[in-house]
């Protein structure tokens, strides 16, 4: 498996895309299908159907391909032109309802159970092959699979509890069940089939088959195979699917919100004229990373190197601009030695970014498995004491990372370590709600992965998995997937202790990953043993020298 997974996924996992010889034939396939059935755009353009399928398929994971019926092979245009019309931030979610079949069933079985008999069933097939959600829905679900989603039991907002369409049909001999295919797109985020599952549900629909893929520029495509709308006729279907779209209205848009609405948020806190940075006084190189909705270069500001994030104008939603607002205020409010410098941001949407100091020596994550670095205990100890200093003046401040990992851990050209990266954190208000499964999951807390309440203890749980990596020089939980993990977490799983480790770092790693925050120490205390046990390491050091 790819280790580079861990760094960048956030209760979204990336995903991973790309081809194969399969996924060529799949293409061939689909292309001399359309031509054999003589479809309009095959025949009229075929060079251009080619590059339009070869552009499709490339966005989306290999499972969609393996997930295809070839029998319908025209539902790939179908799809692709969803895609493109949920480019328009006026059409989010973009959706498209189709009758599939009937199901006749007999109801003779006091249980309950229905079984099909041998009355004629209509069977035109959907999109994809109906084994899509059970072979490969780990692989591309765009919301967490830690989320119980009730698909059996479900409520209306009124909170009324509503009789499954299999108990109504109970009430004749012979009945029969239509069934059809909802597809949706929209910008991919995390929670999304939650949310849709909710929609669907809304309106009384049980989903039968859930097939859920992720492109490559963030949006998805969510394929529902559904039954308890009574009827054939999908015009009323359609038109209900609108006002339950409506009724989460705010939740949809991916448009970019004006200039004024990023610079309110901020605003309230300070005034911009001596942080708000000119874009033509930027001079950009090299790009260093790159995330799921942005990408970090190197750069120069009146003849200072800086590192550039910019958030990518295609991605920008009214979630985006409101983390890019949050990140802004708290960068501002902070300025301490071990948390990387805001120098200004650029908040005339669609060009944001956000500009700190530039750290020549990378992040942590990179040092240690690019480099394949074993730590000296001194270097160790020290770079360790570097974050809790960092952290406990952000615990201070009442804010909380949420995502403290070796890739968010970067180092100046003198080996100081410093906190970076305040995307997802957030001032942490008393009573209030903090948004569950945010940062990365194999550096995340049981309490966060399990939708509790948390606090800046859920930081120490983090740091912990922080330490045990400069103590191995190991991704955690290498051998898993990040969604393994997490369950693994959820139920008591802990990174194997390493051998060789200073047994006093060993009890404050488990001190630190305790299941109960409460029991877990704070960064202060945590910085106090580890600053003792480096003035032992160095005391034993320097004790032969001096006789």
């Amino acid at each position: 498996m790819d280790l580079l997974e861990g760094v960048g996924e956030s209760s979204s996992p990336p995903r991973s895309f790309g081809s194969c010889a399969v996924l060529y034939d799949i293409k061939n396939d689909v292309y001399n299908r359309l031509v054999q059935s003589g479809n309009a755009e095959a025949v009229t353009n075929p060079e251009l159907l080619r590059e339009q399928l070869d552009s499709h398929f490339a966005r989306l994971p290999a499972s969609y391909g393996l997930d295809i019926n070839m029998d319908r092979a025209e539902d790939v245009l179908l799809h692709q032109k969803i895609l493109v019309r949920a480019k328009d931030p006026d059409n989010q979610p973009a959706y498209h309802v189709r009758y599939l079949e009937n199901y006749w069933t007999r109801s003779d079985d006091v249980e309950g159970q229905h079984e099909f008999n041998d009355l004629p069933t209509q069977k035109p097939g959907g999109s994809l092959n109906n084994e899509g959600i059970r072979k490969h829905m780990n692989d591309f679900e765009t919301c967490s699979k830690l989320e119980d989603l009730n698909l059996e039991v479900r409520q209306n907002f009124n909170g009324k509890e509503e009789i499954p369409a299999e108990d109504s049909i109970r009430r004749h001999d012979i009945s029969h069940i239509p069934i059809h295919e909802v597809i949706f797109s929209t910008i991919d985020k995390p929670k999304l089939l939650s949310q849709l599952s909710a929609l669907l549900s809304d309106i009384g629909l049980n989903i039968r088959e859930a097939h859920v893929f992720s492109t490559t520029d963030g949006y998805s495509l969510d394929v529902f195979v559904v039954d308890g709308w009574p009827v054939e006729d999908t015009k009323a279907l359609h038109k209900e699917l609108g006002k339950a779209i409506s009724r989460f209205e705010g939740s949809w848009s991916g448009s970019s919100r004006s200039k004024s609405a990023v610079e309110k948020y901020i605003l309230a806190r300070s005034k911009p004229e001596d942080w708000e940075i000119d874009r033509r006084l930027l001079k950009i190189g090299e790009r260093i990373a790159s995330g799921s909705c942005g990408d970090l270069y190197h750069g120069m500001y009146l003849g200072m190197d800086v590192a550039i994030k910019f958030i990518r104008s295609e991605h920008l939603n009214d979630t985006l601009e409101d983390e890019f607002a949050q990140e802004v205020a708290i960068l501002r409010q902070v300025q301490h030695k071990h948390v990387v410098r805001f120098i200004g941001a650029c908040t005339e949407s669609p060009h944001l970014c956000i500009v700190t100091e530039y750290m020549p020596g990378g992040s942590l994550y990179d040092y240690l498995h690019k480099n394949h670095v074993i730590l000296q205990l001194s270097q160790l100890l020290s770079f360790g004491i570097d974050v809790c200093k960092g952290m406990e003046y952000l615990h201070q401040s009442n804010i909380i990372h949420r995502d403290l990992k070796t890739a968010n851990l970067l180092m100046d050209a003198n080996n100081v370590v410093k906190v970076a990266d305040f995307g997802v954190a957030r001032f942490q208000n008393k009573g209030g709600v903090m948004t569950a499964e945010t940062g990365t999951y194999r550096w995340m807390a049981p309490e966060v992965i399990n939708h509790q309440p948390y606090d800046q203890k859920a930081d120490v749980f983090s740091f912990a998995i922080v330490l045990w990596e400069l103590v191995t020089a190991k991704v955690p939980y290498d051998t898993m997937t990040p969604l393994q993990a997490a369950l693994g977490v959820r139920q008591g799983l802990r990174p194997e202790l390493p051998e060789n480790a200073h047994p006093r770092l060993l009890d404050l790693m488990q001190r630190s990953w305790e299941a109960i925050p409460s029991d877990r120490p704070s960064f202060s205390e945590i910085q106090v043993e580890l600053e003792l046990l480096l003035q032992e390491v160095e005391d034993a050091v320097a004790a032969p020298n001096e006789r």
